[in-house]
């Protein structure tokens, strides 16, 4: 009986809050108040960087997919530092011809801390008032076609 219980502990403690999002052209799974190495971005250190393209919130048992991303979810990064990768050999050998190319290369990357994932709830849209009063404010441009 003890066992089953620690499982069901096991499990409340896993649904924690997550998302998988698209940046850099991978998708990483990012969890509040970890760290993650991804590409270089153009963002000085202590910045705040939105990421919108989000794939799945899971949120105490409740999991949102998008289609492809999820409307009005965001995770808000911070930058902590820029640094290098390791460095990996690429080694280039044409067999018989005693050619040989040895090269190395080291990734820039960004390493960002989550602070939060969050999902709004979606609000109205204006935009389709403000393109209708953008065509009537501009009589000459229907005086120029006739």
């Amino acid at each position: 009986m003890t066992s089953s219980k620690k499982i069901s502990d096991k499990t409340s403690a896993n649904d924690n809050l997550y998302a998988i999002a698209e940046t850099s052209g991978q998708q990483f799974w990012f969890e509040v108040d970890k760290y993650y190495d991804i590409d270089r971005l153009n963002a000085k250190e202590k910045d705040k960087i939105t990421i919108d393209k989000i794939l799945l919130i899971k949120d105490k048992g409740v999991v949102s997919i998008g289609k492809p991303y999820i409307k009005n979810a965001k995770i808000e990064l911070e930058v902590v530092s820029h640094k290098r990768d390791k460095k990996i050999i690429v080694y280039k050998m044409r067999p018989k011809k005693k050619t040989r190319r040895k090269m190395g290369h080291r990734q820039d990357l960004t390493r960002v801390m989550v602070k939060s994932i969050s999902i709004s709830k979606s609000t109205p849209k204006t935009s389709s008032k403000t393109e209708v009063t953008k065509k009537s404010t501009n009589p000459k441009a229907s005086n120029s076609e006739n």
